[in-house]
């Protein structure tokens, strides 16, 4: 189902972010191509080489390269290229940043670009995730036809229990199998 499908996968700057590096295992064995882009908080909690070694492909972080060779990475070309834009953690930066349309890192300014099904798996500390205006930009990413994947109930990070664990990456992968399946219709 995922086979051949080109996913990016978002990971932003959360405790969360090493599951990002067993969800792109899971793709990369269920044959997809993955691009990954790390927003520079994400860089704080794991690894470009984790990620680069795992998905087979340089992480992209920066629109132009640091090394300065003037190569740029074109959001445009990326939210094209992608049947799946996916990004897990989600963090409440990220997300409220994606709601309202503003695009100051690769991630966001791809998300804006992404002509393809967006996959939104947030990660945040309970109150964070209650606060009425994080539930307001889940809602209004919803609203502009964003799948949105349940966080989960448990232990945080922090000690508190309750709502806000990135969804697990085997759960992330059966949204996104399911989401791939032909539909047979009788």
């Amino acid at each position: 189902m995922l086979r051949h499908k080109k996913i990016i996968l978002g990971v932003c700057g959360s405790i969360a972010a090493y599951k990002a590096a067993l969800l792109v295992r899971l793709l990369i064995k269920a044959e997809a191509e993955v691009q990954v882009i790390l927003t520079t908080s994400a860089s704080a909690f794991i690894t470009p080489v984790t990620l680069a070694t795992l998905s087979k492909k340089p992480v992209l972080t920066e629109f132009v390269r640091s090394d300065k060779s003037g190569l740029w990475h074109n959001h445009v070309e990326l939210g094209l290229w992608a049947d799946a834009l996916v990004i897990a953690p989600a963090s409440a930066n990220t997300v409220g940043k994606m709601a309202r349309g503003l695009c100051d890192n690769l991630l966001t300014a791809t998300y804006l670009s992404a002509r393809c099904p967006v996959f939104v798996a947030p990660a945040m500390d309970l109150d964070m995730y209650q606060h009425p205006a994080v539930q307001e930009n889940f809602r209004l990413l919803q609203s502009y036809g964003n799948h949105f994947i349940e966080a989960g109930h448990g232990e945080l990070a922090s000690g508190l229990v309750g709502q806000g664990r990135l969804a697990e990456p085997e759960d992330i992968m059966k949204v996104l199998e399911e989401h791939f399946t032909p539909r047979v219709l009788v």
